[in-house]
């Protein structure tokens, strides 16, 4: 009981595998995952904050850190289904935030309930931080797919993952978002000319849409 359970908890996120059922050369954890996120958001805050953005970086920090505990109760779902449809979406998120709830409830001292209720809520809103979350979990997914792609893993999840996560950003209206399109992301395109799969083009369509 107490904090410890909620400790222990946490290894249970390094055997979650993320797009489980298909075939990977390379394969990443929820626990890999989150830490990454945590890593991509720091830059995108410092790139924020040097076009004169104000940045709160403890929500920062509590948001990325903690965004994908829920899928201890769920496991990975592929991206695919989750974003079948809105409604579907809804039903997922909020079976996910009631056994945190759940969890917090029964494991989590009184005293700190709150504190938990506030870092493993859902942390993708339309404030900068939020914002901010998104592009890098949306960052990870394109890192994660570029390397298969790379590598030559003709699963087609991967290819949709690529462009879905891309589409997605290029949407979100930050200044770190500009610059992964002007910098970053022609690096990514650059380094994958070598890849058997044409990253190039699947890029270009996916800005164009």
């Amino acid at each position: 009981m107490g904090i410890h359970t909620y400790f222990q908890s946490l290894t249970d996120l390094e055997r979650i595998i993320r797009c489980p059922g298909k075939f990977k050369f390379q394969e990443h954890s929820v626990s890999a995952h989150s830490w990454k996120v945590v890593q991509y958001a720091k830059t995108l805050a410092d790139i924020e904050e040097s076009n004169g953005v104000v940045v709160d970086w403890k929500k920062l920090y509590e948001i990325t850190s903690s965004h994908d505990y829920g899928e201890i109760f769920i496991g990975d779902i592929k991206t695919p289904v989750k974003h079948y449809s809105l409604e579907l979406r809804a039903m997922l998120q909020k079976v996910e935030e009631g056994m945190v709830a759940h969890f917090i409830d029964d494991h989590i001292p009184q005293e700190f309930q709150h504190i938990f209720r506030r870092q493993l809520r859902e942390g993708k809103d339309d404030s900068v931080e939020g914002k901010i979350l998104e592009v890098a979990d949306k960052l990870d997914q394109i890192y994660e797919a570029f390397t298969e792609l790379q590598l030559g893993n003709t699963e087609k999840e991967f290819i949709i993952m690529y462009r879905t996560a891309l589409i997605k950003i290029k949407g979100i209206k930050l200044h770190c978002v500009n610059y992964f399109l002007h910098h970053i992301l022609p690096d990514i395109v650059s380094e994958g000319s070598r890849s058997p799969i044409d990253i190039e083009k699947i890029t270009n369509e996916a800005l164009a849409s």
